[in-house]
C-alpha cells in the first residue's frame, strides 16, 4: 500500500543520549523577547513555546538565555534561569511542550564580550581578553580565576534548575563569538596562563564547563553543544580546528549542532543568521566533515536555511546530518511540518528569510507574513465573525490577499476586485532578481491560496466607485497600493533613465555603465542584480552612503552591503541629483561641487506613492471604508500583512 508521505528518514525516531526523539527535526533555538521585564514565563511565552511543541517538531530549543545577568546578557526579554524561584514557571514550559510528544532544550549562554553594556549589572563586561566588539562595547576586562570558577559553577547551577523544572536537554552555546566560543578562538583568546596559547589551553575553559555541567547533572539532562563549524574571519577558528575541539568534547556530550559564524562581529553575524542572499542549506557542509569522521561517535544537527522538508529529508538521507534544526520556516508556517507528514506541502507558506522576525532594539518577535506569531496569547486561529457581512476589497497585492483570506475565515462574503489578470501586485516586480527565490516561491504560494480561499475573485476588473458602491458592499476595503514616486529633474523622460522595477523585470535592457539613483532598499538591490551581470555599478543618494539600505533588517542589510562592496558598487552620499543628459548624472554635493557621473543607462529608485484616489473618493459613502498596505503607508510586506489582518479580524 502506498504511504500517505514520501519521507524516509525525517520521520524516523532518533537517541540521543537516554532519550528518545520523535523525529529528527528541531525547532532552533532563537530570540523572541516575550519574556517578562524580571525574565518570568508571561502567558505570551508560554503561548509561544506551546506554538513551538504544536507544529510537531521533535525537540523545542529555548534560545539565548543568560546563566550570568551581572556580565553575561546580550537581549532584552530571556528568561531567567538563575534563580530557583523561578522553577515553577520554568515548569510551566517543560509541561507544555511535553503536552505535544516533544523534548524541551534550552540554549545556556554568556555573552563574554559581545554582553549588551546596557543591559549588564556591572561597569565591565568579561571575557578571556579585552578585545573591543567592532563598532560595540569597548568596557571588557580579562577574566581573573575567581571569574572562571563563578561562571563554570553558574553554568551548572543553571543546568540543576533546569533538571528540577523537567527539561530533557540544554544547548551549551558555544558558537558565533560567545564568551566558550571566545576562548576557543586563537583570535579572541590571548591569554598566556593555562586557559590560552596551545589548542589544549583554549579547549580548557570549554571542556571544565562541561566537565562541572556533567558531574552536576548526570545522564538526567541530555548536553547539546552549538559550536561554529567556521568562523569565518581571518584567525579565528576553521572546520578542522572545531573538528579536534568536538573530539575532545564529544566524552560529555550526548550531540552536537553545527553552525557558522561570529554573532558580534558585524561583518561576519549574516553566516550565523543567513537573509535571502544565501543560499539554502549553506551550513551543512560543515555538519558533512563532521558527520564523516569516524572519530566523531555522537549525533550531528546541521542548521541555517534548511527552508523546507525535502531539504530535510535529503540532508539526512545523504548521511550529512543526523538531525535538521529550523526557524524561521516554522515561524512563517507553524503547520510546516505536519503538512509535510500529511502530504500536503503545497499549504505550506513559504518563508521570505527577509529576517523580520529578527527582535530589532525593544520589540516582540513579528513575522512578515504570519501575522499571529508572537501574538499566540491572543489567538491560535481565526475566529467566525458574529455578524455575517458582505465585504468588497479593491486589489490583489499583498494586503488585499491577506484581507480577502482572513474575512473569508470568518465566515464573510467576500468579493475582491483585480485590475490586473492576477493576484499578488507588486511581488510579481519585486521577486524578479535572481536571489529572490524565496520571495517567487512565496508569490506562488499566496496566488494559489488566495485563489482557493473562497472569496469570489474577480480578475481583469477596473473598479472605481460606483462600480463598488453597487455591489452593495457593508464594508470595503481598498488595496489599491502604490504608483511609482518621480522627481522633477531635467531629463528624466530621456531613454537612457528606466525605473527600477523595469530593470529589475527585464523590461528594459541597460548597457555596461549603470548609475543608480536612489540608496534605499529596492536601488540597492537592483544594483547588485546588475553588478552580478559583470557591469559597472554607481549608487547616487541624498543621504549620506553609511546610511543606504537603512530600512533592510541588519543581518539582510549587512551581507547586501558585503556583496556590493564584493561585486565593486561604488556608493556616493551626500549627494543631489541635478540633472540627466546623454552623457549621465550630474550631481552636487554638500558644498555646491557638481561632477557628472558617465554612463550608458540610469535607473530611478525614488520609492514609491501611495494610491488612495478611490478611498478619497469613497470614504464617506460608508461607515466601514478602510485603507489597507500601500494605500495607506507605503511600506513593506509585513506591515501590509499585519494592517489587514488586525483590521480584516476586526471587521
Amino acid at each position: 500500500m502506498a504511504r500517505f508521505n514520501h519521507y524516509k528518514y525525517v520521520f524516523e525516531p532518533i537517541r540521543i543520549g537516554n532519550m528518545t526523539v520523535k523525529n529528527r527535526i528541531q525547532f532552533s533555538p532563537l530570540v523572541c523577547s516575550l519574556s517578562g521585564t524580571n525574565g518570568g514565563v508571561t502567558r505570551e511565552y508560554l503561548e509561544f513555546i506551546k506554538m513551538q511543541a504544536r507544529t510537531g517538531v521533535g525537540i523545542v530549543n529555548i534560545g539565548a538565555t543568560s546563566i550570568d545577568h551581572d556580565t553575561g546578557t546580550d537581549y532584552v526579554g530571556e528568561l531567567d534561569i538563575t534563580d530557583d524561584n523561578n522553577i515553577i514557571e520554568l515548569l510551566r514550559l517543560s509541561e507544555a511542550v511535553h503536552r505535544y510528544g516533544a523534548k524541551i532544550s534550552i540554549e545556556l549562554v554568556h555573552a563574554g564580550r559581545g554582553a549588551n553594556p546596557e543591559l549588564l549589572r556591572v561597569p565591565e563586561a568579561i571575557a578571556p581578553s579585552p578585545i573591543p566588539v567592532t563598532n560595540g562595547n569597548t568596557h571588557i576586562r580579562e577574566m581573573n580565576y575567581a571569574d572562571i570558577e563563578k561562571i563554570k559553577q553558574e553554568y551548572a547551577d543553571c543546568a540543576e534548575r533546569l533538571v528540577k523544572a523537567d527539561f530533557d536537554m540544554i544547548l551549551l552555546h558555544a558558537a558565533h563569538g560567545n564568551l566558550i566560543a571566545q576562548f576557543l578562538s586563537p583570535l579572541f583568546n590571548k591569554r598566556t596562563d593555562q586557559y590560552g596559547g596551545s589548542e589544549e589551553n583554549r579547549w580548557r575553559f570549554a571542556l571544565e564547563v562541561l566537565e562541572a555541567i556533567r558531574n552536576r547533572v548526570g545522564n538526567r539532562l541530555m548536553i547539546d553543544m552549538r559550536i561554529s563549524g567556521d568562523e569565518i574571519i581571518p584567525g579565528g577558528m576553521r572546520i578542522e580546528d572545531t573538528v579536534r575541539f568536538v573530539k575532545a568534547a564529544q566524552k560529555y556530550l550526548d550531540t552536537v549542532h553545527v553552525s557558522q559564524g561570529l554573532i558580534i562581529e558585524p561583518k561576519y553575524a549574516f553566516y550565523t543568521m543567513p537573509p535571502l542572499y544565501h543560499p539554502h542549506c549553506h551550513n551543512v557542509k560543515y555538519a558533512e566533515i563532521m558527520k564523516n569522521d569516524p572519530e566523531i561517535t555522537i549525533p550531528i544537527t546541521t542548521v541555517g536555511s534548511i527552508m523546507t522538508i525535502d531539504e530535510a529529508e535529503a540532508i539526512i538521507a545523504e548521511g550529512k546530518a543526523d538531525m535538521v534544526a529550523m526557524a524561521r520556516q516554522l515561524l512563517c508556517d507553524p503547520m510546516t511540518v505536519r503538512n509535510a507528514y500529511s502530504g500536503h506541502n503545497e499549504r505550506t507558506r513559504p518563508c521570505l528569510r527577509c529576517y523580520e522576525c529578527t527582535p530589532q532594539r525593544i520589540c516582540h518577535i513579528r513575522c512578515a507574513t504570519n501575522p499571529m506569531l508572537g501574538r499566540e496569547a491572543e489567538f491560535t486561529e481565526v475566529p467566525p465573525a458574529r455578524e455575517k457581512k458582505k465585504v468588497v476589497i479593491v486589489g490583489g497585492g499583498v494586503a488585499g490577499c491577506m484581507a480577502a483570506k482572513t474575512l473569508t475565515a470568518r465566515g464573510h462574503k467576500v468579493i475582491l476586485l483585480e485590475k490586473g489578470s492576477r493576484v499578488g501586485g507588486k511581488l510579481h516586480e519585486i521577486s524578479c532578481l535572481p536571489y529572490k527565490t524565496d520571495m517567487r516561491r512565496h508569490l506562488q504560494w499566496l496566488m494559489e491560496s488566495t485563489m482557493t480561499c473562497g472569496a469570489e475573485i474577480r480578475l481583469d476588473t477596473n473598479a472605481d466607485a460606483a462600480y463598488v458602491m453597487s455591489l452593495e458592499p457593508d464594508a470595503v476595503f481598498v488595496a489599491t497600493g502604490s504608483d511609482r514616486l518621480t522627481l522633477p529633474i531635467s531629463g528624466i523622460d530621456r531613454e537612457n533613465v528606466h525605473h527600477v522595477l523595469d530593470v529589475d523585470t527585464g523590461k528594459v535592457e541597460v548597457g555596461q555603465n549603470i548609475v543608480v539613483c536612489g540608496g534605499g532598499l529596492s536601488g540597492m538591490e537592483c544594483a547588485l542584480g546588475l553588478a552580478m551581470q559583470g557591469k559597472r555599478v554607481t549608487v547616487v543618494d541624498m543621504i549620506p552612503s553609511e546610511s543606504f539600505a537603512h530600512e533592510a533588517t541588519p543581518h539582510t542589510r549587512g551581507m547586501l552591503l558585503a556583496l556590493l562592496e564584493q561585486y565593486g558598487v561604488k556608493k556616493i552620499g551626500d549627494s543631489k541629483v541635478c540633472t540627466f543628459s546623454e552623457k549621465g548624472v550630474e550631481i552636487e554635493d554638500r558644498n555646491w561641487k557638481r561632477q557628472i557621473l558617465e554612463a550608458d543607462d540610469i535607473v530611478t529608485a525614488f520609492g514609491m506613492k501611495k494610491n488612495d484616489a478611490l478611498y478619497q473618493e469613497i470614504k464617506e459613502l460608508l461607515p466601514e471604508v478602510y485603507a489597507i498596505g500601500d494605500c495607506d503607508i507605503v511600506r513593506n510586506i509585513k506591515r501590509a500583512n499585519q494592517q489587514a489582518f488586525d483590521l480584516a479580524f476586526e471587521c
